[in-house]
């Protein structure tokens, strides 16, 4: 797996890494034991960035990662987590006070005395371009607590704020073959200042992997089923904020894309990951996984070859045709 330095971070990450919300919670049951059977799997194929936070399954998947990192304690793996959303985001909640409570509570979890990465977890925007926020995560630095800081995001605007701080070692933000406007000034922002790119979503929960039709059914407790509305939080989190139809249809055309111009070797999602990964800019991307299956699969997606530009000038024909309308403007 090729290995990628967030710059200001001084850390090396694998191309490819996993996202582990599902294994706390919002997708459906996962035990633990299949759960670690996930991390192993990921680890077998060179994945060597894990992305936790302290909301899923309500610390849930952060205990079950620092059990897997305890077993691996010498091989180099960054495990990164994030906080802020224990409470109501409300810009008067981001203390020094609380981050250390929450951080505790994460140290404890994970098995730590140093966390690799922490993010805020998609704060206010007020939070972001405060100067007292970065004071009070330069003074987590200093005393030890975390290793390095960064910024998960819901939109472009609050990405670039983030970058434009001196401190900021990640940013980690939804891009997808259904959501490129990160494309347009994040990621040549983030590369000239030295700033990691984590990619969340890149599957759209799931629409680019081409399994889904109109008479899929999620569970009751997946957010496919609860948060198609924005309701529990930001819509944009599930299926990247596209319309259900709508993106079955476009994940179609998607997967005849795949077919067509990289041949029945690669799978639409090992597709959608190497979109992902081989954009510039990009540092580390973290599909989630529930399965060794999926697993093996998203790791592989880092071993292929330059894309080439049949599949990409359909990536975009794809989007602009059936998604820049709905998605473009918003975030």
């Amino acid at each position: 797996m090729e290995q990628r330095t967030f710059d200001r971070a001084k850390v090396d990450v694998s191309a490819i890494g996993l996202g582990t919300w599902q294994l706390g919670a919002d997708w459906g049951e996962v035990t633990e034991a299949d759960a670690r059977t996930v991390l192993e799997e990921a680890a077998a194929g060179g994945v060597t960035f894990y992305d936790t936070a302290d909301v899923y399954g309500d610390g849930r998947s952060e205990q079950i990662v620092g059990r897997f990192l305890a077993a691996h304690r010498d091989d180099g793996f960054t495990v990164a987590t994030k906080m802020g959303r224990r409470m109501e985001q409300v810009p008067g909640n981001y203390t020094p006070t609380n981050y250390r409570a929450w951080l505790e509570r994460s140290r404890t979890n994970l098995g730590v005395d140093r966390i690799d990465l922490v993010q805020l977890h998609c704060p206010p925007s007020a939070v972001i371009d405060d100067d007292a926020t970065y004071d009070a995560l330069e003074a987590l630095v200093a005393d030890g607590v975390i290793a390095a800081y960064g910024v998960s995001v819901e939109t472009c605007a609050q990405a670039l704020s983030a970058i434009a701080r001196p401190g900021v070692a990640s940013v980690q933000i939804i891009l997808n073959a259904f959501r490129l406007k990160p494309l347009d000034e994040v990621l040549p922002a983030a590369a000239a200042a030295g700033v990691g790119i984590i990619a969340r979503v890149p599957l759209a929960s799931g629409l680019l992997s081409g399994r889904y039709d109109d008479t899929t059914a999620f569970p009751a407790d997946d957010h496919r089923t609860y948060n198609r509305d924005g309701s529990a939080f930001d819509v944009g989190e599930t299926f990247s904020g596209v319309d259900y139809r709508t993106g079955v249809a476009a994940a179609r055309e998607f997967s005849d894309l795949v077919r067509d111009t990289l041949g029945d070797g690669v799978t639409p999602a090992q597709a959608a990951l190497a979109w992902c990964a081989q954009q510039p800019g990009v540092s580390t991307v973290i599909p989630g996984a529930r399965s060794v299956e999926q697993a093996r699969g998203n790791a592989a997606a880092g071993a292929l070859g330059p894309l080439p530009a049949a599949f990409l000038n359909g990536v975009r024909g794809i989007y602009d045709a059936r998604l820049r309308d709905q998605i473009h403007p918003r975030w």
